[in-house]
């Protein structure tokens, strides 16, 4: 990945002390993703036989027209006339060629969602999975413009299938991956955003799939310095000597109970180059980046505490999104703001009944310890408001009870201005990363007034608390400035979601990337003002 949009590969970062815990050491590992996606070419026709796998998505009902388009097409016609498929169902065969090519056949629904046509080709993809293709194949029949989107579902699935999780195995297994990708009449298809969108998604997918002794804060600062050299981007690094001058005891709250230093927040910035002198960003990512979540003093159970070291999937969305935005030279002015920490316990960590003055001055009565994500978020959102940003956009896996609300397929969001909220809706919808807006009314701020403070930290029961969540940020929030709160509900999921197959999703940079690059985000507001 690299500024110009060109395939670079980035340089291997090894960590300097990655030792474990307690027992033996961790063998090294890199710790960013090593550049091996495929290469992507388009061909006026295609050679079946060159193929290992062909993936073909077809309108449902299929047209003759349609599975005239594919190799072998006889076969399909006459398979489809003596049972017809239903909408969203696979199909495969073999070729009869040298190469024994498989032949995966998806039906799609004309009314087909973006979601339906990833997770269409992401069950393609898995279909394959035993065979280990290295060469595939992508053709979409139909409507010029179904059959661009078909493609564009087909390659993404690909993309995230190609793309290996970090791993310590004793034995590394040599695994064979998809070295190349060959469309078949594109149609116009964006390749330079699509590919963009899945490294980025990727590299949020690698991120939270780190292990927390391999993701402490150094190590995540390492890692964040390493991708802004390579990117172009400006780096400060507000240490906690450095927060805690800036007022923001909320943060510090959070970090106090760390065994180790390291924690801070980092602030990151792309100017595109029409725009390097720009100071006032167009927009701000703001990532919740809890490396990892005991509870603190209000202790998690085992359950609660197993995948506590994904708690920091919003900075890495943030952080990714920020990258491709850079890849894509994207001509906006863009800030991260990444709050990464651990939520430890010990004898300094913070407690119940304690109150703190975040860094706008408002006192926060903190109620349990185990909310600690809005902490965290209270003094960075408060510090990315006074660079005084168009548009604020923070992601976080900051409550369990949107996951109630919505399970894991889809994400809530919250905005304070209503335009926005319908704006992401339609994000979500073009994008298949499917968002749920809830309810911003001011009434909901009698659930957090406090005899002692300003604000209480959260309510003691948790009937409503991904919407309390959002009403407490909302206080570190400039009230002239627009705001976005994603929920990330679906930052992991067992099993996957849509066309990724694996339980970490990177859910939130494709919907962040359409909002941002496609919806016009920026228009609207201009115009609402």
């Amino acid at each position: 990945m690299s500024n110009d949009g060109e395939r670079r590969q980035v340089k291997q970062v090894r960590s300097e002390s990655v030792r474990a815990r307690a027992g033996g050491g961790v063998r090294e590992r890199p710790l960013l993703p090593v550049s091996n996606a495929p290469d992507i070419v388009s061909a006026a026709r295609l050679n079946a036989a060159a193929l290992d796998t062909l993936f073909a998505i077809v309108p449902h009902p299929p047209s003759a027209a349609a599975l005239r388009r594919l190799p072998e097409s006889a076969r399909w016609r006459e398979l489809d006339a003596q049972s017809p498929a239903r909408a969203g169902s696979v199909r495969t065969t073999v070729l009869a060629n040298r190469r024994h090519t498989l032949a995966v056949l998806g039906y799609l629904a004309s009314d087909a969602s973006a979601f339906e046509r990833l997770s269409l080709a992401g069950r393609m993809l898995k279909e394959a999975a035993a065979r280990a293709p290295q060469v595939i194949g992508l053709v979409a029949a139909g409507p010029a413009g179904a059959a661009r989107a078909g493609l564009e579902a087909l390659l993404a699935a690909t993309l995230a299938q190609a793309f290996a999780l970090p791993s310590w195995r004793a034995t590394a297994r040599a695994e064979r991956r998809i070295r190349r990708v060959v469309l078949l009449n594109d149609g116009g298809l964006d390749t330079r955003y699509a590919a963009a969108v899945a490294r980025g998604t990727n590299l949020a997918r690698w991120l939270t799939a780190l292990p927390p002794n391999i993701l402490d804060a150094r190590c995540y600062r390492r890692i964040i310095v390493t991708l802004a050299r390579a990117h172009g981007l400006t780096l400060r690094w507000l240490d906690e000597r450095t927060l805690r001058r800036a007022g923001a005891n909320a943060f510090l709250a959070v970090a106090a109970g760390n065994a180790e230093g390291g924690a801070g927040i980092a602030h990151l910035r792309y100017r595109p180059a029409r725009g390097r002198r720009a100071l006032r960003p167009e927009v701000a990512l703001i990532g919740k980046g809890i490396l990892f979540d005991t509870g603190g003093v209000n202790l998690k159970t085992h359950r609660s505490m197993l995948d506590m070291h994904t708690d920091m999937a919003g900075s890495a969305v943030a952080l990714a999104t920020l990258i491709a935005l850079a890849e894509l030279r994207a001509p906006i002015a863009a800030d991260a703001w990444l709050a990464i920490t651990e939520n430890r316990i010990g004898p300094h960590a913070y407690r119940p009944q304690e109150v703190v003055r975040a860094a706008n001055g408002v006192t926060i009565q903190v109620i349990h310890t185990d909310a600690e994500g809005r902490m965290v978020l209270a003094d960075t959102l408060a510090l990315a408001g006074r660079t005084h940003p168009r548009l604020m956009i923070d992601f976080a896996t900051l409550t369990g009870a949107c996951v109630n609300a919505l399970t894991e397929r889809m994400s809530g969001v919250f905005s304070n201005r209503p335009e926005l909220a319908a704006a992401l809706v339609e994000a979500g919808r073009a994008s298949g990363e499917r968002v749920w807006s809830f309810p911003f009314e001011a009434d909901y701020d009698a659930e957090l007034e406090s005899k002692v403070a300003d604000i209480v930290q959260c309510a003691v029961d948790g009937k409503g608390d991904h919407i309390l969540a959002t009403r407490f940020l909302a206080r570190f929030v400039p009230a002239d400035t627009p705001w976005v709160h994603v929920d990330l509900s679906s930052a992991t999921r067992v099993g996957g979601l849509a066309h990724v197959a694996t339980d970490v999703t990177g859910f939130g940079v494709r919907l962040a990337l359409e909002l941002l690059l496609k919806q016009n985000v920026r228009q609207l507001l201009e115009g609402a003002r």
